[in-house]
């Protein structure tokens, strides 16, 4: 290593001032290059990733707001609902459904109990009614009465059709109706 270091020293003795002078400013402008490209377009580039990555947070952080505030929300119509399950009045759903089609004026076809999915808090019980040739205005009364019955009662699935061998605006009206109970 010494015998190298010894050549260098030869070898710039022997160049003139200003070649060495020349040879200083080149080898200046290389290690500027080698600082500028290692030191400081990382920091530059960090300094601009930190921003984004600041600008990406705040997103997130409102984004993170938003959703809380409508997790609030939820849970509060969630709680609304649970305090109108255990408050509300229980009775039986068949009961309170046949009440409901004769203030409509509706004559009920059929009501079938159906299969409902076991539920750790509350007990569903679900009903499926079957409406045969009734006006819109019936079917419109009929489930308004439902929908807005004091026990809390939930219309799950709707289907309407229309009576194509009859003149008159019939229909026949398929709905399940769910009712909820405390455990």
């Amino acid at each position: 290593m010494n015998g190298l270091f010894d050549r260098l020293r030869t070898a710039l003795a022997s160049l003139a001032p200003r070649e060495r002078l020349l040879l200083a400013g080149a080898g200046g402008v290389l290690l500027l290059t080698i600082l500028w490209l290692a030191v400081a377009m990382p920091a530059i580039a960090s300094i601009r990733n930190s921003d984004e990555r600041v600008a990406a947070a705040e997103r997130d952080l409102a984004s993170a707001r938003r959703l809380q505030a409508t997790l609030a929300e939820l849970q509060g119509r969630v709680d609304a609902v649970e305090q109108r399950i255990r408050e509300g009045p229980a009775g039986n759903i068949f009961t309170t459904l046949e009440d409901l089609a004769r203030q409509s004026a509706v004559k009920v076809e059929s009501m079938e109990p159906q299969a409902a999915p076991a539920q750790d808090h509350y007990k569903e019980t679900k009903v499926q009614v079957v409406l045969k040739q009734v006006t819109l205005a019936q079917a419109v009364a009929f489930l308004h009465g439902v929908e807005s019955s004091p026990q809390l009662l939930s219309v799950k699935s709707l289907r309407i059709r229309t009576r194509a061998e009859q003149k008159e605006d019939m229909l026949d009206v398929t709905f399940t109706v769910s009712s909820f109970e405390p455990r």
